[in-house]
């Protein structure tokens, strides 16, 4: 992995955590929504940039 890949991922997993946080305290759905679409982006940004598909 390289270090690009790896904050990508992170970053990632972090805004996962914050849209399970966003949906217990009822935030706006677009709000959510938003974060999830950055979750999604950054992850797959990060998986893609792996060596492994190479």
């Amino acid at each position: 992995m390289n270090g690009l890949s790896t904050i990508l991922i992170v970053v990632g997993l972090f805004l996962l955590g914050g849209i399970y946080s966003f949906v217990k305290q009822q935030m706006p759905k677009g709000l959510i929504a938003l974060v999830a679409f950055g979750a999604a982006m950054c992850l797959v940004a990060g998986v893609l940039r792996l060596d492994v598909w190479a």
